[in-house]
């Protein structure tokens, strides 16, 4: 069971979300909270591991809040203003709802939550996975007890999660106990770039730089990365490299 708190000032979002939780089985919503100071509380009294948590509010904004947090849960933003969606990317967000809200994003975004708490649960007793080099096309990746091979030209990006990466490809992923680092030592360059803290792109599958995001199709929709501000001058200098 994913324990769960809304923080946000408006009861009609509230409503939504607290709606949207009711239809998940696996979500339990502890506590509704108007401002910041009712979160810290609820924070302090209960074991949360998802916070939906406003932007624009009284007193506090959700964007300072989760910078005074010392070990925060994991938290889904959620407002009507899209301007703060690359803050919250670098403040580690796992995502990004732009009110209204339709249930088939917030489903995405909880199933993205499901997903890391799985992995902080698995065992890290494990000894550290080294990618296994091997021919240039390809390389092999220990996961699920075996190495798996791993087409260079079938990698989308690869998603940083604390101590393990998600490998995305076009029809499945690949999770991986490795850190980003060692990753992307072992990666060719100049074609996979990293971008982000929490991402590394294949440059040959980007469509097209949209402001400070990088759009990739997955699963044959378009999904955009932040660009961190400490990778952004690496990553133009290889696009100016092919611009007409």
């Amino acid at each position: 069971m994913i324990n769960v708190i809304i923080v946000d000032d408006e009861p009609l979002a509230q409503d939504v979300l607290e709606t949207y939780i009711e239809k998940i089985s696996e979500l339990n919503l502890v506590q509704k909270c108007s401002n910041a100071l009712e979160a810290n509380e609820a924070l302090k009294n209960h074991d949360i591991d998802l916070m939906f948590l406003d932007i624009q509010m009284p007193q506090l904004t959700g964007i300072d809040f989760l910078k005074s947090l010392t070990k925060p849960p994991l938290v889904i933003f959620t407002t009507a203003y899209p301007n703060y969606a690359i803050e919250g990317f670098e403040l580690n967000a796992l995502d990004y709802l732009l009110k209204p809200i339709s249930l088939e994003r917030f489903m995405k975004a909880v199933n993205k939550a499901m997903d890391r708490l799985e992995l902080e649960q698995r065992d890290e007793s494990e000894e550290p996975v080294e990618v296994v080099e091997g021919h240039p096309d390809y390389i092999f990746v220990k996961a699920d007890k075996k190495l798996v091979k791993v087409n260079y030209d079938d990698i989308i990006y690869i998603e940083g999660l604390k101590d393990y990466v998600i490998i995305r490809m076009d029809k499945s992923r690949i999770i991986t106990l490795q850190t980003m680092k060692s990753l992307e030592s072992k990666l060719p360059s100049p074609t996979f770039k990293r971008i982000h803290r929490s991402y590394i792109v294949n440059i040959e599958k980007i469509n097209a730089i949209v402001g400070n995001m990088v759009e990739v199709v997955e699963k044959g929709q378009a999904k955009h990365l932040p660009i961190g501000k400490n990778y952004r001058e690496d990553l133009l200098e290889i696009i100016n490299k092919n611009r007409l």
